[in-house]
Order: structure tokens, then C-alpha cells, then sequence
């Protein structure tokens, strides 16, 4: 069993930034132009050019190859968020099972080390934090196309789309479970609506209540092993 939950907005304020050859802590954003006048920080998109000539995704990658040294204290993808849910998907399922779909980053395992960033496709967010449907973003997805366990996403219908887009590879059942009234559009997925009158960060409790097998699901999704 794979899990993906979407990112949070709300993370930890010790959280680790990358930051610039002066020292600076980047904070990243979805239209850096557009960010207010700060003095504590640089903002940034991720693909941004950074002075060596690679992107600040690149510059990531680059520092994930060596994850025991990590002089920037940045934490593993499930530790960046505030609420409990991701701590429990990894104690679960196995921080190799477990997969967070950020706005700003992609598809990725919860153990790569991440920074600090205020992206989000939310229609409520300020516009310098607002990914909108068509940017340009270089999404990393870190799901191995081999991987034979089904697929289970729990997110907003706004990030239904990049889940769709970043796992249409991934040849296995993927189910998506909803909120809205009307079903998001998912391509290669199944849908199960959650019937729930939270309408705010709903997909906490869906993820709660599934790991409690309080959900039945529309396809069988326990492994060979009789896990779910």
C-alpha cells in the first residue's frame, strides 16, 4: 500500500531554508515578484537560477544525495508539516510507502529532506503564494514506475490534477477520495467521495479514518500481506 497526502500550509518554525552564498534563507514562493519587501529572507521560485547556474530544485536534489550531512537542519517531507496526520501515514505504512504531493516541490517521499516554502494552489491564498493550473513548474516525482502496490490519495480537488498528472506512469489501481460535491476529474484514478461536513483540511480526517479501516474502500486495497 502507497499513501500520498498533500502538503499543509502550516509548518514547523524550526524548520530549515536553503540559502544564498551570502547566507541568506530562501523562502519559496510561487511569484517571488510579487512578495512583499523583507529583510529576513530572500524569496524565490524553485526553478529559479541560483548563481552557480542551477535551479534551487536542482541545488535540493543535489543536497539529498548526501542526507546524513545536512548542515541547513532541513527536515524529512513529513516532519515539515504541523499537524500529527503525516507522522501517522509514516508510522503506518513506512516512511517508503509514505508520499506527500507538495505544490511547490511534487511527488515526494516523505523522508527527502525539504525546506521551508509557502506554495499552495488554494484560491484563498495570497497571489504570491497561489500556484495556478498551467505554471511552469519542474515537478520532481519520486513514485518508482515499477512499484506494484495500489495507490491511495488523500488532497483537495485542487491538487487532484497534479496527483493525476505525476502517477499517470505508475500503472497500478489509484484511488482518489473527494470532498466536493462534484467529482474532481482524474484520469487512470477511481474516485470515493468522503462524506464528512469538515470542509477545511477534510482530507486530515479522511486519512485518519482510513488508517483506523473506519473507510470502505471502492477496490480491495490490502496487500498480499493483509495489510492495508
Amino acid at each position: 500500500m502507497i499513501v500520498v497526502i498533500q502538503c499543509a500550509g502550516s509548518k514547523r518554525p524550526d524548520a530549515g531554508t536553503l540559502r544564498t552564498k551570502g547566507g541568506q534563507p530562501v523562502l519559496f514562493v510561487a511569484r517571488p515578484e510579487k512578495a512583499p519587501l523583507a529583510d529576513a529572507c530572500v524569496f524565490a521560485h524553485p526553478d529559479d537560477l541560483v548563481d552557480d547556474g542551477l535551479t534551487w530544485r536542482e541545488t535540493l536534489l543535489a543536497y539529498n544525495q548526501n542526507p546524513s550531512s545536512n548542515p541547513l537542519g532541513l527536515l524529512p517531507a513529513y516532519e515539515l508539516y504541523r499537524n500529527e496526520i503525516y507522522r501517522v501515514l509514516v508510522k503506518r505504512y513506512g516512511v517508503e510507502n509514505t508520499y506527500i504531493l507538495s505544490a511547490g516541490w511534487g511527488l515526494l517521499n516523505a523522508a527527502f529532506l525539504t525546506p521551508s516554502y509557502d506554495i499552495t494552489f488554494s484560491a484563498a491564498a495570497e497571489g504570491f503564494v497561489r500556484r495556478r493550473k498551467g505554471d511552469a513548474y519542474r515537478d520532481l516525482c519520486h513514485l518508482p514506475d515499477d512499484r506494484d502496490e495500489p495507490i491511495v490519495f488523500f488532497g483537495g480537488k485542487e491538487y487532484v490534477s497534479l496527483f493525476a498528472s505525476l502517477t499517470r506512469s505508475v500503472r497500478v489501481k489509484k484511488l482518489v477520495f473527494y470532498n466536493s460535491q462534484q467529482a474532481p476529474e482524474a484520469e487512470g484514478c477511481m474516485l470515493q467521495r468522503f462524506q464528512t461536513r469538515t470542509r477545511t483540511n477534510w482530507h486530515y480526517e479522511c486519512a485518519a479514518a482510513f488508517v483506523r479501516h473506519e473507510l470502505t474502500a471502492v477496490y480491495d486495497t490490502t496487500d498480499s500481506g493483509g495489510r492495508q
